[in-house]
């Protein structure tokens, strides 16, 4: 592709101007840990919330919709829009919770909530697991799809989008911690829609597709549907199924974990209160499953018709290697369609999607390493400037670490599979490991000794979980029962799933031309945004804690 100067300039104003915020928060950010990691617990909830949405959204996220859509039609998105089960859950029920917390890391929470060393052990694992191992995996997974785009607009290879990127992201994450990503997260989120919208837009009047009359009469009915077909027994099992019954409960990952955790859980725990917490979390689950999809998936319907085959994308791109031709980069290759400006405004906000991911990741994984792992067993008496200083060369070393990962990430999972040699489903896999994992914990749970009740009394003194479970500890604490209610949660659980399905499905019959089903969903979509603004007050009606 041949970007303008104008694109360029706007490429290179967006970096200017992120990184003179950065540069701003430079000093705040190196006071202590707690303004390092989160921000000094000081943030309004529409700054917290369009960051986890920011967040959410990297430079792989509209690839995958797009590999979703020509693989399986628009049904296949269910395999990520089943999570709004558990992120409507972590609104309702544990947004407050977590803030009252007060802690700096959610793995902090194992050893407030449990007793002994098996607490400690746990902690330390799992920041080593998630922060280290897991963590990489997932920027080197986020690197490679850069490196995708990257050959698509520049016909940069690996190394040379690697040695880029890692220095733009390590250079702004060690400066200014939490305070920089979320601020030119805001941006971010205006930058990435602008852009999606346009890609939208102008890939529907590519003369392949004819507009969306062209889309909707051109494509295959079972690939516009939002649902999948029943016919299909194993697809509609593996997709739909699946993932509104086991996966949504049961299944971890940064973003979408049952509860909230990881970047999520640090969000929470740097807003303000309890109050801008449950808005922020709220403002996200709205915003990520019900405004955001829109836009790729229509990139991706019209992608079908541009580019029906790889074969065609490798003809229009033959300067791409072939081994990263796939579903996926049918995304950046609709890009081209797009004109001067606008291109260079999609190219930032992707570069800009990149870069808000991975210092999310990179400042996420140090908060583990150093408070939860450095901190609590190697050096647990410092000044706060050390832990700063630690954290910053932890960041670098971690962004390192995954752009080597990205580079031997293709042929690793080739290997992998090779070595397998066993074709086993997904949602078969993921029941047998649930269910093994689901005994296991049963085991533990009742061959175990229980938690101090010392520890409880203190837990729910700090935090005061609500529902009758807790009534036993309530009373050894001699306090008065929470003004938290387990009605009025369910209730927001169900209005909140109602409102963004309505809107996401209401939204798609607009698009489709299917006037009829779209002002149908209109009715629980007003019903539910009704109930929100009616039950909303009456979670702080006791008042809102610091």
């Amino acid at each position: 592709m041949k970007l303008s100067s104008l694109d360029w300039s706007i490429i290179i104003g967006y970096l200017v101007f992120s990184f003179g915020l950065a540069a701003l928060y430079v000093r705040r950010a190196s006071k202590g840990m707690a303004e390092f990691f989160v921000s000094g617990r000081s943030l309004p909830w529409w700054l917290l919330g369009t960051s986890m949405v920011a967040t959410t959204f990297s430079t792989d996220t509209p690839n995958l919709v797009t590999n979703l859509v020509r693989d399986n039609g628009v049904a296949g998105n269910w395999v990520w829009w089943a999570f709004l089960v558990t992120g409507m859950m972590t609104v309702f029920f544990y947004a407050r919770l977590w803030r009252r917390s007060k802690v700096l890391t959610d793995l902090e929470f194992y050893e407030i909530r449990y007793s002994g060393k098996s607490a400690a052990v746990v902690r330390g694992f799992r920041a080593i697991y998630l922060g280290f191992f897991f963590n990489i995996v997932i920027m080197a997974s986020v690197t490679l799809a850069a490196a995708k785009i990257a050959n698509i607009l520049f016909g940069w290879s690996r190394i040379e989008t690697v040695l880029f990127c890692s220095v733009i992201v390590v250079s702004f994450s060690v400066m200014s911690g939490l305070w920089g990503v979320v601020v030119t997260d805001l941006v971010q989120f205006i930058m990435a829609m602008v852009g999606a919208v346009a890609a939208a837009y102008y890939g529907l009047n590519h003369e392949a597709v004819g507009g969306l009359s062209g889309l909707v009469s051109k494509l295959d009915p079972g690939t516009l549907n939002l649902l999948p077909d029943f016919g299909n027994w194993e697809l509609t099992l593996s997709i739909l199924i699946i993932p509104l019954t086991i996966q949504w409960w049961s299944v971890w990952y940064p973003g979408a974990e049952p509860g909230g955790g990881s970047y999520i859980a640090q969000r929470m725990l740097a807003a303000k209160d309890e109050k801008h917490s449950m808005a922020a979390t709220l403002w996200f689950n709205v915003a990520h499953y019900g405004l955001r999809p829109w836009p790729w998936i229509l990139v991706a319907l019209a992608s079908i018709l541009v580019y029906p085959s790889l074969a065609d994308i490798q003809s229009a791109f033959p300067h791409v290697s072939q081994d990263l031709i796939g579903n996926d980069i049918a995304y950046p290759a609709m890009l081209k369609f797009l004109p001067s400006g606008l291109l260079g405004v999609m190219v930032a906000s992707l570069m800009a999607a990149y870069i808000s991911t991975m210092d999310t990741h990179l400042n996420w994984g140090a908060s583990y390493l150093v408070h939860d792992l450095y901190k609590r067993f190697i050096k647990p008496v410092a000044s706060e400037k050390h832990y700063v200083l630690v954290a910053r060369i932890v960041t670098a070393l971690l962004m390192v670490l995954a752009a080597l990962t990205m580079l031997f990430f293709i042929a690793f999972g080739f290997f992998i599979m090779r070595k397998a040699g066993v074709d086993f489903p997904t949602h078969l896999s993921l029941i047998s490991s649930v269910s093994l994992t689901t005994i296991v914990w049963l085991i533990v749970t009742y061959a175990t000794e229980p938690t101090d009740k010392k520890v409880l009394v203190k837990f729910y003194k700090l935090v005061r979980p609500f529902g009758k479970g807790w009534d036993f500890i309530r009373k050894e604490t001699g306090l008065e029962p929470s003004s938290d209610s387990i009605a009025h949660a369910f209730l927001g659980w169900m209005f909140g799933i109602m409102l963004v399905y309505s809107a996401l499905f209401g939204t798609g019959s607009f698009l489709y031309g299917k006037i009829a089903n779209g002002i149908f969903c209109l009715i629980p979509f007003l019903i539910s945004t009704a109930g929100l603004v009616w039950l909303l007050p009456k979670f702080f009606k006791g008042g809102v804690d610091k």
